[in-house]
């Protein structure tokens, strides 16, 4: 079992910046992706982007330039850098871990961004 804790959501305005953490805790060597995915109010959830064990990265062409993720392999956890953030970004962050043939989620952190 692998468990998830996001932090670092919140409210910003538009131009502004978040960082969001993704802390690991269990089965953590079993994880060869890490990804930060969200959802907004009426839509279906989305890939925002992914880290694999390896180091590759991989981002949701909306969010190219703008977000970048990382990994802390001592402190077991997932960055997800946001800058230049816009009122479309608003939604809940999510924190998603897969290894193979299981994948788990985090609780979900809110990110709010006004005009």
């Amino acid at each position: 079992q692998v468990q998830l804790v996001e932090s670092g959501g919140g409210l910003v305005q538009a131009g502004g910046s978040l960082r969001l953490s993704c802390a690991a805790a269990g089965s953590i060597s079993s994880i060869n992706v890490m990804g930060w995915y969200r959802q907004a109010p009426g839509k279906q959830r989305e890939l925002v982007a992914t880290f694999t064990s390896d180091g590759r990265t991989n981002y949701a062409d909306s969010v190219k330039g703008r977000f970048t993720i990382s990994g802390d392999n001592a402190k077991n956890t997932v960055y997800l850098q946001m800058n230049s953030l816009k009122p479309e970004d608003t939604a809940v962050y999510y924190c998603r871990a897969m290894s193979i043939g299981r994948n788990y989620w985090g609780q979900g952190t809110q990110v709010t961004v006004s005009s």
